[in-house]
């Protein structure tokens, strides 16, 4: 009879895990020993060496140990218990804010206390609160220090228990090929720091070749299936380039054309479209759709805001209606009946074109015959919304559009299912947005500078990232920020955008400030794609310590679109750390996104860099691409050789990374 893997044996199988301890393990996705297994330390605490108690250190974790002098209780503004140990070095004082009547007897003096915690200032001496501990009557044998694992967790279950679990685990008998996980939670004594991260790396690159060959997989999958090919027809899109009113950029025609290609192919298209703010990818969906209207099949354009869905539907409307295309528009704050109007107007096939934001995949949408799929920003929706999409049609053609830039690096496998076109050239006549950082003691000259900028007829957007004033936040506010500018900059006429208004109220402010009825447009971070008013010039962002790169780059890019100079100006809210300050340098010194997405990997991480994988597809469990990135080409290359000489490796590395896959998965 075969052993069972300990792999799919379940947590409940640990001691110490009943009900409650396994509801908490599922929170965190964790229903077996495999899953338990790859849920890694953060970090390590280093209990190899005893501190004496003279040289513990403020913000310093350490192992110390010391003789009990006294134990006794203090009445300040919370009750508690106070330890103080000495060794030949001085003293050390531990403060206990929870304790029982038994914990403070056991504090007898002369035991020896071997205790683990950070200290801090209190006054003028250090303490420690709350460190771990254990109570001896006599001077305890010197043990083999330890890296001690911090892992992760969720309300309910204390690092002990974690450690108790792992170590349970750790004991079953596990292939050689777990050795380098098994490793890094229980690390011997005097292990290494560089030890533990090439462990890790062995794991990441394990992770990352497992996902290429789902990607790859996924590629492969697409071209068994059969979509309808859209070959050239009456060529409306030549109409739309002599309406247009300026010329693509080479990009977007080489572009253009790579869609245009995979359009007439009869396997569905899956392309992902990278280009800068302002790069021009919008009017490559449009000759996109055109080319199916052109079949009397339909588009469907999804947008993740109701701003940007307004913003295509009037580009969209203007370029295609010339050509008798009719285009609607379906968000969330319609009426009933035109609501109703639209839905039997895409249903009857009258509107070619649908544009809209989720509502678009809503069961009550049927499209008469739905073609193409536009899915524009798709990092702002889950895998199984852009499913939905696919879903009400046959094998529609997915044109994807993204403005924030993936690193180079990190495309060859994140988006190794899909066909990448890039467009890398903005369009003629742009110029580079002058970009300053500004602190608090700079406002007055800051409002002195808007108000002679809007003395000119030009228009600013002044960004924050809260609607109202919060006690837990320190950041200005929108609302804050619309009062103080409505009185500052008189006459000038002053707007507030958020995310709590209204559908109407959103689209009649937007509207207000386009026809230049407002002078400034206070908002939140919902104008951060795609609002496009070329007479805009200045964009403030305050407090943008509290945005990642990606985003700030994408908020700059509202300005610039006319052909007066643009400027931007961050002004922070003091006290930046150096690592803020660094992402405020980066923005201020480049405009390139590539360049912009690269160093917000390297400074925060990968965050809405890569949201369009991560939240939308798979998180990754231990690889982290702000360290790791080094190791995709690796991984492609790993995943490229598996695929053509060890099924049987392939097999194993998707029944550890991918539950579920290997069974379905022919690579």
């Amino acid at each position: 009879m075969t052993p069972v893997s300990p792999a799919k044996l379940g947590v409940e199988t640990l001691k110490g895990v009943g009900p409650s301890i396994q509801a908490l393990l599922q929170k965190l996705d964790i229903h077996n020993l495999e899953d338990l297994l790859l849920h890694l330390p953060l970090r390590y605490e280093d209990r190899t060496q005893i501190r004496p108690l003279g040289s513990v250190q403020p913000g310093e974790p350490c192992l110390f140990m010391g003789r009990v002098v006294e134990a006794s209780i203090a009445f300040g503004r919370r009750r508690s218990l106070v330890v103080t140990l000495e060794d030949e070095t001085g003293f050390l004082t531990l403060r206990f804010f929870h304790f029982s009547n038994r914990q403070k007897m056991a504090f007898r003096e002369g035991r020896i206390l071997r205790g683990y915690g950070e200290g801090r200032f209190t006054g003028s001496r250090i303490e420690v609160a709350h460190p771990e501990y254990q109570l001896f009557d006599t001077v305890p044998e010197e043990e083999e220090g330890e890296l001690t694992p911090v892992y992760p967790t969720t309300k309910g279950l204390g690092q002990k228990q974690w450690r108790r679990l792992l170590k349970q685990v750790c004991q079953h008998d596990w292939p050689e090929s777990y050795a380098d996980l098994i490793f890094l939670h229980r690390p011997p004594p005097h292990t290494k720091p560089e030890e533990i991260d090439r462990a890790r790396e062995v794991v990441a690159l394990d992770e990352l070749t497992a996902y290429y060959l789902v990607m790859k997989h996924r590629a492969r999958e697409r071209l068994t299936h059969a979509a309808r090919p859209l070959p050239r027809g009456p060529q409306l899109g030549r109409e739309l380039l002599k309406n247009l009113g300026f010329q693509l950029t080479g990009a977007q025609k080489r572009v253009v054309t790579e869609v245009l290609t995979d359009l007439e192919k009869n396997v569905p298209m899956l392309r992902l479209v990278q280009g800068d703010v302002g790069s021009g990818k919008t009017v490559v969906a449009a000759f996109a759709a055109i080319r199916a209207a052109e079949h009397k099949r339909q588009t469907a354009i999804m947008a993740p805001t109701e701003i940007l869905a307004e913003q295509h539907y009037v580009n969209f409307s203007n370029w295609l209606s010339p050509l008798g295309i009719q285009t609607v528009l379906l968000t969330g704050g319609l009426s009933a009946a035109d609501r109703r109007d639209r839905l039997a107007q895409i249903e009857s096939g009258s509107a070619l074109v649908a544009i809209g934001t989720h509502a678009l995949f809503q069961d009550k949408v049927a499209f008469n015959d739905l073609a193409l799929a536009v899915i524009d920003e798709q990092h702002r929706f889950g895998v199984y919304q852009r499913m939905a999409l696919r879903g009400k049609g046959f094998e529609p053609h997915q044109l994807i559009m993204t403005a924030t830039p993936i690193p180079r690096t990190l495309t060859m496998a994140l988006y190794a299912d899909m066909d990448l076109s890039v467009i890398d050239e903005l369009p003629k006549g742009r110029k580079p947005i002058d970009t300053r950082v500004m602190a608090p003691s700079q406002r007055p000259q800051l409002l002195e500078w808007l108000s002679h900028l809007l003395a000119t007829s030009e228009q600013a957007y002044w960004v924050c990232t809260l609607i109202e004033p919060s006690d837990d936040i320190d950041a200005a506010s929108a609302t804050e920020v619309f009062e103080e500018l409505s009185m500052c900059l008189k006459p000038a006429r002053v707007g507030l955008l958020h995310g709590r208004m209204s559908t109407s109220e959103k689209a009649d402010t937007m509207a207000a400030f386009k026809r230049h009825d407002l002078d400034v447009l206070v908002s939140t971070t919902v104008i951060e794609v795609g609002v496009d008013v070329p007479n805009a010039t200045a964009m403030i962002i305050e407090n943008p310590e509290r945005l990642g790169l990606a985003q700030l780059h994408q908020l700059r890019g509202r300005v610039g679109r006319g052909s007066a100079d643009s400027h931007c100006v961050l002004l922070h809210g003091g006290k930046l750390s150096s690592n803020g300050k660094a992402r405020l340098k980066v923005m201020r010194d480049s405009t390139d996104g590539f360049f912009i997405a690269e160093q917000d990997l390297k400074l925060r991480g990968p965050g809405e860099i890569l949201g369009a994988r991560q939240t939308g597809d798979q998180d990754f469990r231990v690889a982290d691409l702000a360290v790791h990135q080094a190791l995709v080409p690796k991984a492609v290359e790993r995943g490229n050789d598996l695929m053509d000489n060890d099924p049987a490796k392939v097999a194993a590395l998707l029944r550890a990374w991918t539950p579920g896959t290997s069974e379905t998965l022919a690579v």
